[in-house]
């Protein structure tokens, strides 16, 4: 019988400070399991020194590095999903090139998969390196896409994972253009597996996610796996209307009991405004919808490389 052959893919983002140290880590880690295995390298676009690099990783280790470079950046879950369209393993281990999630955690998780489970994935105790507004607002969104999700997403996750075979086959077979793979992953319900540890700092370099890309992650996750947004405004509006039936009520006792009331022109401002948000927020809802589905149907290839490496089998 033919051993498990384990692919790790690594999306690489302007990472030429850390990535020859990420790669005797995770080489190491790779060879401790025990199993033949592929490292998928995705450069995602940098304009620094990182490709440099991975084609010298590339020249020295020929048999089991393999380096994808795209165009220009897609972005990290596009990249991702490049090295499981690529992969050959029967097991896929999707982790950052940064090192705050520790490859040494990687044989376990391979025993974890062999014990049976689809899924392996990373659950942060701690964030170390991170400021108290990253920390609360991670903590915040993922309860928040809980809570709306019709699925349910373990808390404190990222992309640090584990997939089996059959799981990325899955993956494979979905194509949207706004990719969430967590909530793509919760949404299979497969066995799922978590394993707990201690999210380190950055062993180089600066963090890639801005707050603009953490903004349009967050909101891929809520409205591509939740569609109470778009039951929020009724829900406003049912509220808005006990609001005013009792603020008509209001306005009649005022008036007919006590001899006094508002100023006509107040109500109608504050009633005027009210209504004009509420209008806006369902229309901004529904555009997030739409422009998803517009992105759906031009039905562009999630990505484009430009150079690969060691690829010659594929």
């Amino acid at each position: 019988m033919t051993e498990k052959m384990l692919s790790l893919i690594i999306p690489v983002y302007f990472e030429e400070e850390v990535l020859l140290e990420s790669f005797r880590r995770m080489d190491a880690a790779m060879q401790a399991t025990g199993h033949p295995y592929e490292i998928i390298y995705v450069n995602d676009g940098s304009r620094d020194g990182t490709m440099k690099e991975l084609r010298q990783l590339a020249k020295e280790h020929p048999d089991t590095v393999k380096v994808y470079s795209f165009s220009r950046n897609f972005g990290h879950q596009l990249a991702v999903t490049c090295g499981m369209d690529h992969a050959k393993g029967d097991a896929l281990i999707i982790i950052d090139v940064d090192l705050q999630d520790p490859p040494e955690l990687i044989p376990k998780m391979v025993e974890l998969w062999k014990n049976g489970a689809d899924i392996v994935y990373g659950k942060r105790l701690k964030r170390k390196g991170e400021t108290v507004f990253k920390k609360l607002t991670a903590k915040l969104y993922y309860r928040i896409l809980s809570s709306m999700s019709a699925y349910p997403i373990p808390l404190d996750t990222g992309d640090f994972r584990l997939l089996d075979r059959k799981v990325a086959d899955v993956f494979l077979k979905m194509r949207e253009q706004a990719r969430f793979l967590r909530g793509m992953s919760a949404w299979m319900g497969f066995e799922a597996v978590p394993i707990e540890y201690v999210r380190e700092e950055r062993a180089a370099g600066k963090t890639k996610y801005t707050l603009k890309k953490m903004i349009k992650l967050a909101l891929d996750g809520i409205f591509n796996f939740s569609s109470k947004p778009l039951e929020l405004p009724f829900g406003f509006g049912v509220a808005l209307g006990i609001l005013g039936v009792f603020g008509l009520i209001a306005m009649i006792v005022l008036t007919a009991i006590f001899g006094t009331g508002c100023p006509q022109w107040l109500w109608a401002v504050v009633g005027g405004v009210l209504l004009h948000a509420l209008t806006l927020c369902c229309i901004g809802v529904h555009g997030m919808y739409l422009g998803r589905m517009y992105d759906e149907l031009k039905d562009r290839p999630l990505y484009i490389v430009a150079e690969s490496l060691n690829t010659d089998k594929d």
